[in-house]
């Protein structure tokens, strides 16, 4: 094992240490927390040789950008970015040998999405709050890193034997999250709560929402039309799964994201697919969502297809890389902490 610097020399609005999230802390009242988009954030690290759930890098914007002082295998994957190496253009859902002293460079666009992950091989060296990297603002845990740093990586990366410029290396299955331009499409599973507001599925159905400026980590506030419960019952607050679409007493539609916490008493009416979450992850201020209904069958299936391209991705990764002599995880110790 070597103890490698890699001297950040851009890191654009807020890029951050970043991981899955924590395993069950809510019940002590601390969210998951974790990478806005899972998918991402686990095929980064995967495609490096790493376990789902080691640190890496989240940006959230503009440039990050780092310079290694040894040879590291790298990734970058997350909403569309151009990435040059050395200022040459290189590949995105893809590993990278980095060479020594050459600058890696990240330049997202935020039409197509608004967050970047960057994995390297082996052990970043970051602070934990309660087992997780993941940053946790409200518990004074901001985990954010700064141009002029210097991060720490513990790796037994020892190169390829190939050049920067010759062709990929490996030719991997590697499921790559598309993001279309214009208005995406998010299917929900309909929650107890849509049973007290008469015309709420029809509504959300037919209109389109757009992602508002007062969105954070806790979830996406949305402008369009909704409706309210017409008695005052009060909702007594319970815990909530991740993606579930809320209705409070403003005109807005909330949906909740890896740091929310209970209800508030505000009914919830349905629950985006988890195989939706990660482009929910990605959806950034005027972005245009349209909601369509599904049951809850098609929606472990949809997402039971993408586990299942990344447990291939996986396995191919294993192999390519043990070929070359270079140990990984095994993709069951990966699956034990999976939290996508």
């Amino acid at each position: 094992m070597t103890t490698v610097a890699l001297d950040l020399t851009s890191t654009g609005w807020l890029t951050t240490f970043q991981d899955l999230g924590r395993h069950d802390t809510e019940r002590r009242g601390v969210p998951t927390g974790g990478a806005a988009d899972q998918h991402a954030a686990a095929v980064a690290n995967v495609l490096v040789g790493n376990a789902r759930g080691a640190t890496l890098l989240e940006n959230l914007g503009g440039e990050v950008a780092l310079v290694p002082e040894a040879d590291v295998l790298l990734a970058v994957t997350g909403a569309y970015a151009e990435v040059t190496v050395g200022g040459a253009p290189a590949e995105g859902w893809s590993p990278l040998v980095v060479p020594a002293g050459l600058e890696v460079r990240v330049r997202s666009e935020l039409s197509r999405g608004t967050r970047t992950y960057v994995a390297v091989n082996g052990a970043l060296a970051a602070g934990t709050l309660l087992g997780s990297a993941a940053p946790d603002a409200r518990m004074g845990f901001g985990q954010t890193v700064s141009p002029g740093e210097r991060l720490l990586l513990e790796t037994e990366f020892r190169g390829f034997g190939r050049r920067l410029l010759e062709p990929p290396l490996f030719r991997l299955p590697v499921p790559v999250t598309r993001f279309p331009e214009g208005t995406w499409s998010v299917d929900v599973v309909a929650a107890h709560g849509i049973r007290t507001i008469p015309g709420i599925r029809e509504l959300i159905a037919d209109a389109t929402y757009t992602v508002t400026p007062r969105s954070n980590h806790v979830g996406l506030r949305l402008d369009g039309p909704v409706l309210h419960p017409h008695d005052t019952t009060e909702i007594v607050s319970h815990g909530v799964p991740i993606g579930a679409l809320q209705i409070p007493h403003a005109d807005e539609l909330i949906v909740l994201g890896r740091y929310r916490s209970l209800t508030a008493g505000y009914p919830v009416v349905g629950v985006a697919s988890r195989a939706c979450l990660p482009l929910l992850g990605q959806a950034g201020p005027g972005r245009r969502l349209r909601f369509r209904w599904t049951d809850r069958e098609t929606s472990l299936r949809r997402f039971a297809r993408r586990e299942a391209e990344v447990r291939v991705l996986e396995e191919a990764v294993g192999e390519a890389f043990r070929a070359r002599g270079f140990a990984v995880p095994l993709p069951e110790k990966n699956r034990e902490a999976n939290l996508i």
